[in-house]
């Protein structure tokens, strides 16, 4: 089995070596190259009651390994972004074998490399492996994957350490007890087997299980006091939405999921309005999302016995797409590819099952050919999506050129406008992406701000009232309404816009200091 974990391996790790040359892209900028907890050990260390993103940005979320992890990057690479890159290429590469040897349980060495292979090149994977803060979906993978293989071997500490490290990287290492449990449930081993193969007994001991809970409740009581943020932590789509409103769009996104994990010809940078339409009822795509949901636990009910491989790969992909589906809460992304990382075991275990059944009754030969064909395709896909991940303007203008009917992709393209003094551009741009999605409370301060900034003020004002008809976004529309009232050259008032943003919203007292100057 060496040999097909290290071709795996090596496939992984090689598709993703022009990466070195990329820099850092969107979210990377604010989470590491400005991060001063990513830029030292020391500092990553001192940071772990801090959340993820800087708290003047109010974003939240808890995931301190990841950002000790950067950490280790700079201080070897001195702040090098291409190291970080290769850095993401061996976690994939190591979670791509993690995932085989866990499917060699019940898949020969064929169907697990042919597995394997199609986890590696799978097209979905590219935006966490490509952007450097994909780091997290690539730990969280590594952790929960090493944990069950650690479980199966009775390496008891060595698989809680892995719980932690899943964790602490990101939220949806919750699941890994759940996983463990999964693998646990699906070994149709008896149990003197189990034990000459080293590989567990009856029941793993109550002490690993009361270890687990520890870590996990430790988890989740630092998650809700440092990385809780309320309303500021979901997609500005589900703003001032009930469940059923949420509902009407998460459900259609699960179908968009289940459609990228396998035919992922339609990739996209951003999923917000209207690549995903903003809809306000139950849809056609609603209820297929319905479907998805209800038959992928029915695959792996169905699969414990006639294909365990699936029926284990169907269950994590559900668990892990799970905390970020926005079915229970909303989460800050409707859909993001990144969050198809550990999902795509399914279609990889798929695969390796079908190359068995093909090879079984066709012949080896046949077998080969076909998974070659499979993988050419999908590394070929990943590898033609790679440069949208090269740059800021890369991503961009392949956002522009894919999706013109992403809101996000016109107002990122406003805001560069502005930044290059293109006003004219700008207000273009500003009006496109209110065309299209005009709920987003963010996008309208920002543009009422933008307004405010060329003179314009009696076009800021609607979408300052617009804004402050919720609050969501609130942040925003003050900042909005402060640099109004100073245009109208209402200073108290002003200032008490400013002390009151400042003694609601972290961080925010230093944006105000600069036009007290």
């Amino acid at each position: 089995m060496k040999r097909e974990l290290w071709l795996v391996f090596v496939a992984a790790v090689a598709l993703y070596l022009p990466t070195v040359r990329y820099g850092f892209v969107q979210d990377d900028r604010a989470i590491i190259a400005s991060n001063p907890a990513a830029h030292s050990i020391g500092a990553a260390l001192r940071a772990f009651d801090d959340p993820y993103w800087p708290r003047e940005t109010g974003a939240g979320l808890y995931r301190p390994v990841t950002i000790l992890s950067y950490a280790v990057d700079w201080s070897i690479s001195g702040g090098r972004p291409g190291w970080g890159h290769f850095m993401n290429a061996l976690w994939h590469g190591l979670a791509t074998v993690l995932l085989v040897m866990l499917l060699a349980r019940w898949l020969p060495p064929l169907g697990a490399a042919a597995a394997g292979l199609v986890f590696a090149w799978h097209p979905a994977h590219v935006e966490a492996v490509a952007s450097l803060v994909g780091r997290a979906e690539l730990l969280v993978a590594v952790g929960i994957l090493g944990a069950v293989l650690a479980a199966r071997r009775r390496q008891w500490a060595v698989a809680v350490l892995c719980a932690v490290l899943a964790m602490f990287s990101k939220e949806h290492g919750v699941i890994v007890g759940v996983v463990i449990l999964l693998d646990k449930w699906l070994d149709q081993t008896p149990p003197l087997s189990q034990r000459e193969r080293g590989t567990g007994g009856e029941d793993y001991p109550v002490a690993f299980w009361i270890a687990l809970t520890i870590v996990t409740i430790g988890f989740l009581v630092a998650w809700l006091k440092v990385g809780w943020v309320g309303e500021s932590d979901q997609a500005a789509v589900f703003y001032d939405r009930g469940a059923w409103g949420r509902l009407a769009i998460a459900l259609p996104a699960v179908l968009r999921a289940a459609f990228l994990l396998v035919w992922p010809s339609s990739l996209s940078v951003d999923y917000n309005p209207q690549v995903l339409p903003a809809r306000t009822g139950m849809s056609i795509a609603a209820v297929l999302g319905i479907v998805v949901l209800i038959g992928v636990p029915v695959v792996a009910l169905w699969c414990r016995r006639r294909a365990p491989a699936i029926a284990f790969a169907a269950g994590i992909a559900a668990l892990s797409y799970l905390p970020t589906a926005n079915l229970f809460f909303s989460a800050g992304v409707v859909l993001a590819e990144r969050n198809l990382y550990l999902p795509a075991a399914l279609p990889a275990a798929l695969v390796g099952w079908a190359t068995i059944w093909v090879a079984a009754r066709r012949g080896l030969r046949p077998a080969a050919v076909a998974v070659a064909i499979v993988g050419i395709v999908c590394g070929w896909r990943s590898f033609v999506r790679l440069p949208a991940w090269r740059d800021n303007r890369s991503q961009l203008v392949t956002l522009l050129a894919d999706h013109p009917e992403s809101y996000r992709a016109h107002a990122s393209a406003a805001a560069v406008f502005a930044g290059t003094r293109d006003t004219a551009a700008a207000r273009r741009e500003y009006q496109i992406a209110d065309s299209i999605f005009p709920d987003d409370r963010y996008l309208n301060g920002a543009n009422a701000i933008f307004l405010i900034g060329i003179g314009d003020t009696a076009a800021a004002v609607p979408l300052i009232d617009r804004g402050r008809r919720s609050h969501a976004g609130e942040r925003m529309t003050l900042r909005a309404m402060f640099l109004l009232e100073l245009a109208r050259r209402h200073a108290a008032n002003a200032t008490a816009i400013a002390d009151s943003a400042s003694k609601r919203f972290a961080g925010e007292q230093n944006w105000y200091l600069q036009f007290r100057q």
